[in-house]
């Protein structure tokens, strides 16, 4: 049997500050792309984290989408 996909989304944007998660232009969020596991999303996200290290209000999250999908089970199969 294949592994279950844990989709997860990786995606970024520069910040208004740094106190909180507000994007300065939501129209120029740059969405990396849906991965099947963590260890992907991850790899994907430390590569732009660290491509945009010279801003500091560049930040780059990775959702759980598999949590959204299907919160009472939590990928626990």
């Amino acid at each position: 049997m294949p592994e279950r996909q844990l989709l997860h989304l990786v995606f970024g944007g520069e910040l208004e500050n740094l106190e909180e998660v507000r994007f300065r232009d939501l129209s120029a969020i740059d969405f990396v792309g849906v991965f099947p596991n963590y260890a992907a999303a991850e790899k994907a996200w430390r590569a732009k984290a660290q491509a945009t290290v010279d801003n500091a209000h560049m930040r780059y999250f990775i959702v759980h989408l598999h949590r959204l999908l299907d919160p009472d089970n939590d990928g626990k199969f």
